[in-house]
């Protein structure tokens, strides 16, 4: 039985959005809940009635109004909103208030970082300048408008304004390269391409001036470039290699004091918003394209009901720019006065502390961030609370990878007791998350708290039946709304269906296991489906494997392999990244295999482990298992996986080294 370590009071839930939104359904539609599970099987049950009522609770503004709210109840081939007109970004800049929109800090050269506040009237002024000049510009409904953009208030100022128009927003960061860069905007051939020259991070600058001249090179659709400042950035630099293109300084679009107001562009309920891309390490990164109403409201429901962020609330997400994170971030501008809290550079800058501080100094409610930083964090030994208050932390939020029971019980011991912390699981395809937190549950270590309201998913077995207590692959059953309205470039749809329709035809595959403990949680992810270990017909996700390992302090982290499914001998290889070099001694390694048996099973003993400088990770973070494991099938690395979609593209070499030089003289063909 898990551990209990947080259970909200009656006072606590009293003040909760869910509850305010549950008294509403009570009043308005005369239906009443006597408790999570009751109010998540009506909206799951009841998908047009569920999602209707989001929409006239949050008081989204509908031009023209729908007249079907869904039109069939089997996927793909379904349509929400029917004959809605409407706009995301008029709901994120529905307030002209002097509150805070924006505050924003970044790594700078002397250490002493400057917080920038932006008011929700400012952010309203900039945006409205910006739309006025790329109106100009020619930029209309549909045009494709990129970014090289950091996650900076000028970013969230030129996707509010892009989408006003109905244009469609992209971002893609200098982390990933000029290779990964080009091969996701030459799929979408942009008019505009906003970027900023340079950047800090972990205490050193980079400079991408030769960079710019190779994505604006590779990009023949560009009519316009607009430069946007940092303080070691040159402007006669990008001119130079922006020469045939008309160039703009970001200070010039957005300086007019008293812009024409703002006349937001109707579009349906699923006209392009903005497009995010696939991780892309085995091949050009999909182009994912979601719609204006399926996010707003996607959004609203679970940054409100299920982080419960509330009016006047300050809302932080340790995100970069290219991460769906940051998209996740920006909505929090749809919420009532609500503030949202950019940070560019490294989480580790000058150490540990730095996020920490932040949360701190401001007075942050909602702190989210990434469960390899928060494992990092509790490996390094810090104890936050010891030097910070966090007087209004309200709540933690974690994603990217599985939270283990550990990291979640060192933060109740060392952050703070009194919060909600809230292990989430979702990913880009729906731009949200499927498994969330919620304000009126108990939080339990290593386990996730519920499923999404109107998200029907389910644990299936091998005769596809749901099943309860115990794993299962991940699926959808009932079409929600932020599901991608097609990939870019896919005009007949194969693509998509492909990606989560093949296994089950009409019901979505998310490629994860998945153990549901009852109806609507509380739920464990246990890693990849993909990835799963099967040793003699015994599974075990991936997840699981590395909460056992990763728990040892000698252990930074692991990643493992097992070598069986590509016509090649079933090993199981382990590799460890340990605290110090050569730690990995038969003493280590005999403590790895008793714990492994102990706590998984003797079946899923590693034949070997090998300890190796880094594992390799995509750029928000995820291990690699399926590469790899490809990799030591003897394929060709450049059909495997993309260096440029990596975070940390040096640590391949050693897994090709190795397969090369060793593995594969040792794996026999069966």
């Amino acid at each position: 039985m898990s551990q209990s370590l947080w259970s909200p009071s009656s006072e606590f839930i009293s003040k909760t959005n869910l509850t305010h939104y549950t008294q509403w359904l009570s009043d308005q539609r005369n239906l009443r809940f006597s408790d999570y599970s009751e109010l998540w099987s009506w909206s799951t049950t009841e998908p047009r009635d569920f999602w209707k009522s989001i929409a006239d609770y949050y008081q989204v503004k509908f031009y023209t109004p729908p007249v079907e709210v869904l039109t069939v109840d089997k996927m793909p081939n379904h349509q929400w909103f029917v004959g809605a007109t409407l706009n995301y970004a008029e709901h994120a800049l529905r307030s002209n208030s002097l509150q805070p929109a924006i505050l924003f800090e970044s790594e700078s050269i002397d250490g002493d970082r400057k917080t920038i506040e932006i008011s929700r009237k400012e952010l309203n002024r900039q945006v409205a300048s910006l739309v006025d000049n790329l109106r100009q510009m020619g930029i209309k409904k549909g045009d494709c408008v990129a970014g090289f953009l950091l996650n900076t208030p000028e970013t969230v100022v030129a996707f509010l304004a892009t989408v006003s128009l109905g244009a469609i927003w992209t971002n893609c960061p200098s982390e990933i390269g000029v290779k990964g860069v080009l091969d996701r905007l030459t799929q979408i051939s942009p008019k505009i391409l906003f970027a900023t020259p340079t950047h800090r991070y972990g205490g050193k600058s980079y400079q991408h001036i030769e960079a710019l001249q190779e994505i604006v090179e590779g990009l023949p659709s560009l009519t316009d470039f607009v430069y946007v400042p940092v303080p070691v950035s040159d402007f006669v630099d990008v001119i130079m290699v922006t020469s045939y293109l008309e160039v703009h300084h970001w200070s010039s679009l957005i300086s007019s004091p008293n812009p024409p107001a703002i006349v937001f562009e109707a579009v349906s309920f699923e006209h392009p918003l903005w497009i995010l891309y696939s991780s892309g390490t085995t091949g050009k990164p999909k182009a994912i394209v979601h719609g204006h109403g399926g996010v707003l409201l996607e959004h609203l429901k679970s940054l409100s009901l299920h982080l419960d962020i509330r009016a006047g609330d300050r809302y932080f997400w340790y995100t970069t720019s290219g991460w769906m994170m940051w998209n996740f971030l920006v909505s929090g501008l749809l919420l009532e006065e609500v503030t949202i809290v950019l940070y560019d550079g490294s989480p580790k800058y000058p150490d540990f502390a730095a996020l920490w501080d932040l949360v701190d100094r401001h007075e942050i409610d909602y702190f989210g961030t990434s469960a390899p930083y928060l494992a990092a964090c509790m490996k390094a030994e810090i104890s936050p609370k010891k030097n910070l208050a966090f007087k209004n932390l309200r709540s933690i939020g974690s994603t990217a990878a599985p939270l283990s029971s550990e990291v979640f019980v060192w933060i109740y011991e060392n952050v703070k007791k009194e919060l909600m912390l809230g292990s989430v699981s979702g990913g880009t395809d729906i731009c949200s998350a499927f498994v969330l937190s919620n304000p009126h549950l108990p939080v339990d270590a290593g386990k996730l708290q519920c499923l999404a309201l109107g998200a029907k998913i389910e644990a299936w077995n091998e005769n596809q039946e749901a099943v309860f207590g115990a794993v299962g692959e991940l699926v959808l059953t009932v079409p929600y709304p932020s599901m991608p309205v097609f990939f870019w470039g896919d005009d007949s749809g194969e693509r998509l269906k492909s990606s989560y329709f093949e296994k089950f035809p009409e019901i979505w595959v998310h490629g994860d296991w998945i153990e549901i403990e009852s109806l609507c949680g509380p739920c464990v992810i246990h890693g990849r489906s993909d990835a799963t270990l099967n040793r003699g017909g015994v599974r075990m996700g991936t997840s699981e494997f590395y909460s056992i390992v990763e728990e040892l302090p000698q252990i930074v982290e692991a990643l493992v392999i097992d070598t069986g499914g590509f016509g090649r001998e079933d090993k199981l290889l382990l590799f460890v990244v340990t605290i110090e070099a050569n730690v990995l001694d038969d003493s280590l390694k005999a403590i790895i295999h008793k714990k492994l048996r102990t706590l998984a099973s003797p079946r899923h003993l590693p034949d070997a482990i090998y300890e190796v400088p880094a594992i390799p990770r995509t750029l928000t973070g995820k291990k690699i298992e399926i590469p790899i494991k490809k990799i030591f099938s003897g394929l060709p690395v450049d059909q495997v996986v993309q260096r440029n979609s990596l975070s940390n593209p040096e640590s391949l070499d050693y897994f090709i080294h190795f397969y090369e030089n060793q593995l594969s003289k040792e794996l026999t063909h069966v």
